[in-house]
């Protein structure tokens, strides 16, 4: 099964960060929800960092798809490095072009597209 750490994931199914965790489920792949402050999402346990998700993963991510602002994504652009997912969707409105440049310079394999069509759905089928 494959694993995302959803990062910005959220218990407001409104949120792009819920229909991201709720997508994903749906489409057969292991969630790792991260957010600071909840403890579950769609059923799922959340983790405080990617850290803590690449851990409750068996130390490996195949995806992490953030849904958070920039200046907050980039505040955690170290931390995505080190998780050494085999790519980083960084969806609609959570990266400017220094975020991406950042990111790519660290290292991590940059995707600026939305993460739910990537895997064949849509975001409207999640209201």
């Amino acid at each position: 099964m494959r694993t995302i750490a959803v990062v910005g994931a959220s218990a407001d199914r409104r949120k792009f960060g819920n229909k991201g965790v709720r997508a994903y489920a749906a489409a057969g792949w292991d969630v790792y929800p991260v957010h600071p402050r909840e403890s579950s999402i769609e059923g799922h346990p959340v983790h405080p960092t990617v850290t803590a998700a690449r851990a409750a993963a068996g130390g490996r991510l195949d995806r992490i798809s953030v849904y958070l602002p920039p200046e907050v994504t980039r505040g955690l652009l170290s931390e995505i490095a080190r998780a050494e997912a085999e790519e980083t969707y960084f969806n609609p409105g959570s990266a400017d072009p220094e975020v991406l440049r950042e990111a790519a310079a660290l290292g991590i394999a940059v995707r600026d597209a939305c993460s739910i069509v990537d895997i064949g759905l849509s975001p409207a089928q999640f209201p």
